[in-house]
């Protein structure tokens, strides 16, 4: 994100020198994660509709190990998030974009899509029911990073990511701290589903 330039700026993607406006709006971010994540759906079909997610159209001049290296480069370049493990591989066996995975052990922004509401709320007045279509990927971003700490999510975060404290006289702080972690983990993902 630039200051001194609009965000629009960065919504274009030119493919072979046509012009495509990219949908970055974070509704449809989101749902472009879900799409990746879903292990229902094959590849193939990620590929084509995460294109028209983005750009709205499903490029059919193109063969599918093309639209992959568009898909996935418009995905690195715009929405900015690359994942090592357990990425999606193309038909090539090529990395598809995924959430990173630091992301995923503090925060998931479909788990806790409750504390997020509840805290873009508090911190900003911004109901994002309301912002769907509106508010910008990369606005949503800086205003997810920039809640409060007295913000619900923070505090969800703050307690995932706390370290158990040790020494002695520590037991009672380190017990109630587990049952805080206890109750506010993410559900994992089971990776031996088929």
């Amino acid at each position: 994100m630039n200051l001194a330039y609009p965000l629009e700026n960065d919504d274009k993607v030119i493919i072979d020198g046509v012009e495509y406006q990219l949908d970055m709006s974070f509704d449809n971010i989101l749902r472009l994660f879900d799409l990746l994540e879903d292990r229902t759906i094959n590849n193939v079909t990620k590929i084509e509709v995460g294109l028209r997610m983005l750009i709205d159209d499903t490029l059919d001049d193109y063969d599918i190990y093309q639209k992959a290296d568009i898909f996935t480069e418009i995905f690195k370049q715009s929405i900015g998030v690359d994942n090592k493990k357990k990425q999606l591989v193309d038909l090539d066996g090529n990395p598809m974009p995924d959430i990173s995975e630091d992301d995923k052990k503090a925060f998931d922004l479909a788990q806790d899509a409750e504390y997020i509401y509840a805290s873009f709320m508090h911190t900003y007045q911004i109901d994002l029911f309301e912002m769907q279509g509106k508010l910008h990927w990369k606005k949503f971003k800086a205003l997810l990073n920039g809640l409060s700490e007295d913000s619900i999510f923070s505090r969800v975060v703050g307690i995932r990511t706390a370290e158990l404290p040790s020494g002695k006289g520590m037991q009672k702080e380190r017990e109630r701290l587990r049952k805080l972690k206890q109750k506010f983990a993410l559900e994992e993902d089971d990776e031996d589903e088929t």
